[in-house]
């Protein structure tokens, strides 16, 4: 499940820690790396889990319904929603219950949440249109909780501040992370029953190394990095870069120097994607520019063995227009940098 988006990520988080905090043990800041790189995958079961409790909440309320009418003799309400298979096998499942049983907090502690969430979801046309359908197929009710979830779970406020407060590490990784919980719910197949697997917390070895290698050569080569950098700006005001910016390009060299097997370009365009989340609004495109420069100077010197595609051809656009980056293309001339700011939005990495 833990992927290099979400690497990436981190080791921007844990870089940014590491020389703000003071204590510049790289064997301690590697342990940190890989127990926040955890934490995702135990959100990733957690969210998981919302689904069985919220399910469960449905069940309290019904019994209760249940209850008044037969001793009104009123109609009793349609259990559907709480017969769901899809949520039934899910609560069932080995490995969820196992990650569940090693929790010291659950979403029995927040039953406030749990009933405002579910009283949502009890009046949306979604529900509604479930509930008064006639289709009874493990499909359907499969599907329910995908549009439940992309609806009301994917984007909650109220969700994130929620996980924020049981986990500082959280609040950075629930967009990734709600991806794979959608996967998930996607691939269940209703043969597997309890057994169904869910995802891996790693894909493979290969992406632990990448997290190590790249993590350990952004900061123990970060005085080379730094080096490649001001080569490229000599003619912009390098030390105006705000520091966050300076974090940014110094993993993305330490990317492109000791990963062999990832283009230039994609190195590019995912750190210029973070620091659209992590840096000042103009930071973005300056990173674009340096990094598409430090690139070809590295390449153009032999101290970086990659492919990278020619400059576009100015004269072919009209004054003024510039190409714009797309993955698999080289990246636009850098602009002149105009002063930025520290970082708007730092990024939490410790409980």
């Amino acid at each position: 499940m833990i992927n290099r988006e979400i690497i990436r990520i981190k080791i921007v988080q844990l870089t940014y820690a590491y020389y703000q905090n003071g204590n510049k043990n790289i064997d301690t800041a590697e342990k940190e790396l890989f127990f926040s790189l955890s934490k995702a995958y135990d959100l990733y079961n957690y969210l998981l889990a919302l689904i069985v409790a919220v399910t469960k909440e449905a069940n309290r309320r019904l019994e209760v319904i249940q209850g008044r009418a037969r001793r009104e003799g009123t109609p009793e309400p349609s259990p559907k929603f709480v017969y769901n298979r899809f949520a039934i096998q899910l609560g069932e499942n080995k490995v969820l219950n196992e990650f569940l049983s090693t929790l010291k907090t659950t979403w029995d502690d927040s039953a406030v949440f749990l009933g405002k969430l579910f009283e949502r979801i009890e009046e949306s046309d979604i529900y509604k249109e479930y509930m008064e359908s006639k289709e009874d197929s493990y499909e359907a009710d499969r599907e329910l909780w995908r549009k439940l979830y992309r609806t009301f779970i994917q984007n909650n406020d109220e969700l994130d501040a929620l996980l924020e407060d049981q986990s500082l590490y959280w609040n950075d990784d629930k967009d990734i992370v709600d991806t794979f919980v959608l996967k998930t719910i996607k691939r269940f197949k209703e043969q597997n029953g309890a057994k169904e697997q869910l995802l891996p917390e790693w894909d493979s070895d290969e992406e632990k190394e990448f997290a190590r290698k790249l993590f350990r050569a952004a900061i123990l080569n970060a005085n080379d990095y730094q080096h490649y950098m001001s080569e490229a700006s000599r003619n912009w005001d390098f030390s105006r870069l705000a520091y966050m910016d300076i974090i940014l390009m110094q993993i993305a060299i330490a990317e492109m120097m000791t990963l062999p097997n990832v283009p230039i370009s994609v190195t590019i365009n995912e750190y210029v994607d973070i620091a659209k989340l992590y840096s000042t609004p103009k930071s973005s495109g300056y990173i674009n520019g340096m990094l598409d420069a430090i690139a070809r100077n590295l390449v153009k010197t032999g101290r970086l063995n990659k492919h990278i595609d020619p400059k576009p051809d100015k004269s072919l656009f009209p004054r003024g227009v510039r190409p714009r980056i797309k993955k698999g293309e080289p990246a636009a001339e850098a602009p002149q940098p105009e002063e930025t700011a520290e970082p708007t939005e730092e990024k939490k990495t410790t409980e």
